[in-house]
């Protein structure tokens, strides 16, 4: 029996990270599904487009949950990446059907870290 992981990223800086940990459990036989929230995916470069395209080949998928995004955002995940649409049905259906779920990266920051923290 093969287990199923659901990825849930809020947060832009760990949308590459959670797709290399989605790809890390595909190779390893465990059925892995990244949804994306809110946020715009970064810059399109090879590495990522080969993530992307190893996950599908392993039967796994990178969702865009839409019902989140602005349109802009919405435009630019399902056209120049071409990332799966998802509402948030969806994504509670996957949760249900799924063994482990992983709340990837920390939350997106509502405030700026003082400069004496960079």
């Amino acid at each position: 029996m093969s287990y199923k992981v659901c990825f849930l990223i809020a947060n832009r800086i760990y949308i590459s990270d959670g797709m290399r940990s989605a790809l890390g459990l595909a190779v390893e036989n465990i059925y892995s599904y990244t949804y994306i929230f809110y946020q715009k995916m970064p810059a399109k470069n090879e590495y990522l487009d080969e993530n992307l395209a190893w996950i599908r080949d392993m039967e796994g998928e990178v969702y865009a949950v839409t019902e989140t995004m602005d349109e802009e955002t919405k435009k630019y995940n399902l056209e120049e990446w071409e990332l799966a649409e998802a509402t948030l049905d969806d994504v509670v259906d996957r949760i249900l059907e799924c063994d482990l779920v992983v709340g990837y990266g920390l939350p997106a920051q509502k405030v700026q870290a003082p400069p004496q923290c960079a």
